[in-house]
């Protein structure tokens, strides 16, 4: 690697999740390249960037190597935050990982969670599940990003600490509440497809012979469904179709 890093789309959305100025500690840092164009770009003080597995890390340091950032970023073999100390950092980045994984490591470790300022975080998989997680743990979501990427979404949440907490809706839950709010042009491009996603699939369950099972998965359907029409309604997408049942 040589010159300027350049980040893909979503973690391009990660980077810019970051507080200028910050410590921070990649969670999950893989080869490093956000750590690397963070100290680049002059948005972080330091980073610690750690990976549970040796290899990536190895790469990783290599590339940090070839950037001559070895002063400002320190790379640590670690599972999770178990070798994270506290007063490390200001912000945690935690990225390309299922939510459920992702609530392992911070809840394993919470006294040294709770430590740092910010939590940039992008779960890939059961997010309105780690967005409740996020709340019952007293964090407000501060900041919200979502970016469509090889035809992929991926949704970034910046949470800190709230003062009075906050339980979300399960509309808020499932869509994220800055992204409502802020009516994101890639959340209607989120809903227009899990609409197009939920008619295909209302239509081929209705063609099936019924069953107590094909009826529950129907039921299922319709509600997420209306879940997406919800969510449509304010943002102000027109859906195309309506629902059968």
């Amino acid at each position: 690697m040589s010159g300027k890093v350049v980040l893909s789309r979503r973690m391009q959305a990660v980077a810019d999740m970051v507080t200028l100025g910050s410590r921070v500690v990649d969670v999950g840092c893989d080869h490093g390249y956000v750590s690397i164009y963070l100290i680049q770009c002059q948005k972080a003080e330091h980073v610690l960037a750690m990976d549970i597995n040796e290899g990536p890390l190895l790469r990783a340091a290599q590339h940090v190597e070839d950037a001559k950032l070895r002063s400002y970023i320190t790379l640590r073999l670690s599972d999770g935050l178990c070798e994270f100390a506290k007063g490390e950092a200001d912000t945690l980045i935690c990225a390309g990982m299922g939510g459920r994984l992702m609530q392992r490591i911070l809840e394993r470790e919470q006294d040294k969670t709770e430590s740092i300022k910010e939590l940039v975080l992008q779960p890939q998989s059961e997010i309105p599940l780690f967005r409740r997680f996020l709340a019952n743990k007293g964090y407000s979501i501060a900041a919200e990003d979502m970016v469509l990427e090889e035809g992929k979404f991926y949704p970034v949440m910046k949470a800190v600490k709230a003062g009075e907490s906050r339980l979300l809706s399960e509309l808020e839950q499932r869509f994220g509440p800055v992204l409502l709010m802020q009516k994101h042009p890639v959340l209607k491009q989120y809903l227009i497809f899990e609409w197009k996603k939920g008619m295909r699939l209302e239509k081929e369950l209705m063609s099936l012979k019924a069953s107590g099972r094909i009826s529950e998965r129907l039921t299922d359907v319709r509600r997420e469904m209306s879940f997406v029409k919800q969510a449509a309604e304010i943002t102000g997408v027109e859906l195309s179709g309506e629902l059968a049942g």
